[in-house]
């Protein structure tokens, strides 16, 4: 099965400096839930993977965090689409764990629990952190204009990397891409 991992925040929903706390915080960037309806009617297993270090801050919980998902989920089947999977790393930047991206422990996590090789799966992000931690899994690092996308991309060395308007012109390409063998 082919698939593809996501960020979260900036890639399928809009980010927030105040981070997202509660449900009604979260909402779906135009494009992202009709982008993941199209993947996987193509046959994608669409994988979150997120950090989310406002749990080690406590700004919320992990119940808070699974009714965000919740209403992930929940607006991600009405347009059509599924989620084969959401995995969090919950801890703070200086925490040192292996799961925090620019790591790439989060994404080796869903490609052991998948059963899946990371090499070349693309991994869809806004931010330097999901580039890089591709880049160390061996993945295919995309990177969205959405988001923090923009700014990322004005970093130095990163105006080479694949690049889309957002996660619905990345799911046109790779679901082309499919089609061309």
């Amino acid at each position: 099965m082919k698939t593809v991992l996501l960020d979260r925040d900036g890639v399928i929903n809009r980010d927030s400096d105040e981070y997202i706390k509660q449900p009604g915080e979260w909402q779906a960037l135009t494009g992202a839930l009709e982008a993941i309806a199209a993947l996987t009617a193509a046959g994608f297993r669409v994988v979150v993977c997120t950090n989310q270090s406002g749990l080690a801050r406590g700004l919320f919980d992990r119940g808070a965090l699974g009714r965000i998902h919740a209403r992930m989920d929940t607006q991600v089947r009405r347009t059509g689409g599924q989620l084969h999977g959401i995995f969090v790393c919950p801890h703070g930047p200086a925490d040192g764990c292996s799961c925090r991206k620019p790591l790439p422990g989060l994404l080796r996590a869903a490609a052991a629990w998948h059963g899946f090789d990371l090499a070349g799966v693309p991994v869809v992000g806004d931010s330097g952190r999901d580039l890089d931690a591709a880049r160390a899994g061996g993945a295919r690092p995309i990177l969205v204009l959405t988001g923090n996308g923009r700014r990322t991309r004005s970093e130095p060395g990163r105006a080479d990397t694949e690049a889309y308007r957002d996660l619905l012109a990345v799911a046109e390409r790779l679901i082309e891409e499919g089609r061309d063998g």
